[in-house]
């Protein structure tokens, strides 16, 4: 190791003295003012992590997602396209808090000793961004940690985070028989592409779907693969909205997944005609809400769990139909903040099993990798379908016994394809949405019909020490403080088909408060009521 050489490169990327900082589910997020420092450590980090692996690549992404264009983030990729293995986020946040350049580099000394890191052998580390201007400057540090450690490294430039997961996949699959795909972004566009088509089965979608995109590197990498797509084959007619990347200071401002989930409203602009369909993708297009406006009833929207039980729906009916049933287990992961309807509706409907997991979606790939086949989404619209490997290969070797046994497995062969298996993508997963409906022969206003979501609400409470407030039960209630549990379960009892759960935040010193019931009124006064009980709790 050339210490001098980290010592000097370091330098040139001071952190902010004072500030702690921690590795979470997004990486390190802030503003982005304060992360000079922290891309080139991740750097370090970055560099350690490939050579622990043998030289595999290694993946770092550079966004804040559907936060203010003034916030920006880093985050590792580890190479099958997963994110950070989990006992590597403390290295990180120990290796990014180091308060002098000096001891920086001795604890990425140390690091390598204690994990019997070869620091002579090679690494490789890629790297992608979105649209934000800070972005460049954080590549900038990241490439001085990565020059000063004699990694290799590849800038990929603007990406969208889906598609950085993609090819860190592909690179470490090249040349095996569990290839992913071609590692470019070209070969990304071709794989959705040529998969959709597939997965129609020559059927045909119908209607425009117009594609909100948060002002975000979604609008024009949406654009970029519909140039490798023909609508006559398929009769998809996308219409790309919010697609303004050249002002940042639009970038999630009034529009895309998360505005329309947190609001529960469509995009002020452009407005949505009564029927039209319409979908939002965050920033970084990991995420996906699907929605339309009716004409009697106003705004109807389609969340995560919404896109999570018509993907199990369907792909539990491909299953029986290729004969499947017994062979194979599929499983649906929710966290506790999914809407009671969709759990009952996949545990009594669909007779699937539902397994709720703490917030956060590397619990929820973790518990969907159990499965054959895990269906996760996040409320928020973030998730996936994965396939494990045995699944996809009884597609491909199963014997079909009938046409429609081999239509079934043909369908499953090309969703495993279309459908990210690194991370939530917003892109695939609308694909993926559109072949269902097709398959289905659904309008939103159909699948929307499939079940009633108990009304909810979800209320911020700032509260003293947000420390106090530790869970249990896959963060469905609380350890602690002593007795607030108590007074939240005996408030509950007195509401009809009623739940409430409080959770410290994981970026404020704040609680958030979850409450459903059978009426809008009921919701409303619950949460209310758990929040006074929280706060009363929460410390001075």
């Amino acid at each position: 190791m050339d210490r001098d050489a980290i010592i000097a490169a370091s330098k040139k990327h001071d952190i902010v003295s004072g500030k702690p900082y921690k590795y979470g589910t997004a990486g390190f997020r802030m503003s982005a003012d304060l992360l000079d420092g922290v891309a080139f450590r991740v750097g370090l980090l970055s560099a350690l992590r490939s050579r622990k692996l043998s030289g595999q690549t290694i993946g770092v992404m550079i966004t804040a997602s559907h936060n203010p264009a003034v916030d920006n983030g880093v985050k590792i990729v580890d190479p099958m396209g997963d994110m950070l293995e989990q006992e590597w986020e403390s290295y990180a946040t120990s290796l990014v808090n180091a308060p002098t350049h000096e001891e920086l580099a001795d604890y990425y000394q140390k690091l390598a000793d204690t994990l019997k890191i070869d620091l002579s052998s090679p690494g490789k580390v890629i790297a992608g961004r979105d649209t934000r201007p800070s972005g460049i400057t954080l590549v900038t540090a990241l490439a001085d940690a990565l020059a000063a450690t004699k990694t290799e490294y590849i800038d990929f430039k603007i990406l969208t985070t889906p598609q950085l997961h993609y090819l860190t996949r592909c690179i470490n699959t090249a040349g095996t028989p569990g290839a992913y795909g071609e590692v470019s972004e070209v070969g990304y566009y071709k794989k959705l592409v040529e998969a959709f088509y597939r997965s129609l089965r020559g059927r045909k979608v119908t209607g425009t779907l117009s594609v909100d995109c948060a002002n975000g590197v979604g609008g024009p990498k949406l654009s970029e693969l519909l140039k490798h797509h023909d609508s006559t084959k398929t009769g998809l007619d996308v219409k790309v909205c919010n697609d303004d990347v050249l002002r940042p200071e639009v970038l999630n401002l009034d529009c895309g997944a998360d505005f329309v989930k947190t609001r529960q409203r469509a995009p002020p602009s452009p407005k949505p005609a009564p029927g039209d369909r319409w979908c939002s993708l965050d920033g970084d297009a990991d995420r996906l809400i699907y929605y339309w406006v009716d004409p009697d009833t106003g705004f109807f929207m389609l969340d995560g769990d919404r896109i999570a039980t018509l993907a199990a729906s369907f792909i539990a009916d491909l299953f029986r139909n290729a004969g499947l049933d017994g062979q194979l287990r599929i499983g649906v992961i929710q966290t506790a903040y999914a809407n009671g309807a969709s759990t009952k509706y996949v545990e009594q409907h669909l007779q699937l099993p539902v397994v709720c997991t703490p917030t956060g979606v590397k619990h929820l790939h973790h518990a969907a990798c159990s499965y054959d086949i895990g269906v996760y989404f996040e409320a928020n619209g973030h998730g996936t379908v994965l396939f494990s490997p045995d699944a996809v290969q009884t597609f491909k070797t199963k014997e079909p016994q009938s046409p429609a046994q081999k239509d079934a497995l043909e369908t499953l062969s090309a969703l495993a394809d279309l459908i990210n298996q690194t991370v939530g993508d917003a892109i695939s997963d609308m694909l993926m949405v559109e072949v269902i409906l097709a398959h289905k022969g659904w309008s939103l206003r159909d699948w929307a019909m499939t079940y009633s979501d108990l009304p909810n609400r979800l209320v911020r409470v700032e509260v003293g020490n947000k420390d106090l407030f530790q869970t249990t039960d896959a963060e469905r209630k609380l350890s602690h403080p002593a007795g607030c549990q108590d007074e939240i379960d005996q408030c509950v009892k007195k509401y009809t088909n009623a739940r409430s759960f409080a959770r410290a935040s994981g970026t404020e010193n704040a609680c958030r408060v979850y409450a459903e019931a059978a009426t809008r009124s009921e919701a409303d006064e619950l949460a209310n009521k758990v929040a006074a009980i929280v706060k009363k709790y929460g410390g001075e």
